[in-house]
């Protein structure tokens, strides 16, 4: 959501001053103990910006005309963190298929060797990856798709197992 604020110039010298013409995303402080954190997770492509000049800022501020996520702060104590995560559709469709998967796995009846306590590890560790970066390894991937293709585990059999298969083969290329 954008929204609209007015700031006086001599208001902007005060606070070490940040200017933005159109902010779609992200996170912007500014003052004597200013923090900007911005830990969303964008999903799909990001909408296009059409850039614009740089409204007028302050000597000791910062002016941007157009900015769609990350993070700004401006001002004594200033810190900014861009903590944000991409996924693109490939990313997102793997990571809904994985939730799915691990949400069947406790109606499964379990036995020892039955690999369902190491696919469910799995699982968990490229749901988490995806979830904070974005993305997942891919030795991690392979080797989860591997034990989903494999007959060692009674987890093979479950639709929602080959959907992650076609998942992780897509996100592979």
């Amino acid at each position: 959501m954008t929204e609209g604020f007015s700031v006086t110039n001599e208001e902007r010298e005060q606070t070490g001053g940040v200017s933005i013409g159109h902010l779609s995303g992200g996170a912007v402080a500014a003052g004597d103990h200013a923090v900007a954190e911005d830990r969303s997770q964008r999903v799909g492509e990001a909408a296009p910006v059409v850039p614009a000049a740089p409204p007028a800022g302050s000597p000791s501020g910062i002016a941007i005309g157009a900015m769609s996520g990350g993070a700004v702060a401006a001002g004594a104590g200033a810190r900014a963190v861009d903590s944000s995560v991409h996924l693109d559709a490939s990313a997102r469709q793997l990571l809904t298929s994985v939730r799915t998967l691990r949400q069947q796995l406790p109606l499964l009846a379990r036995a020892e060797g039955d690999g369902v306590a190491q696919v469910e590890g799995e699982l968990e560790a490229v749901g988490t990856e995806i979830e904070q970066t974005g993305t997942a390894g891919r030795s991690r991937l392979e080797r989860l798709r591997d034990l989903l293709k494999g007959a060692g585990t009674v987890v093979s059999g479950l639709a929602s197992a080959l959907a992650v298969v076609q998942a992780i083969e897509q996100f592979l290329g």
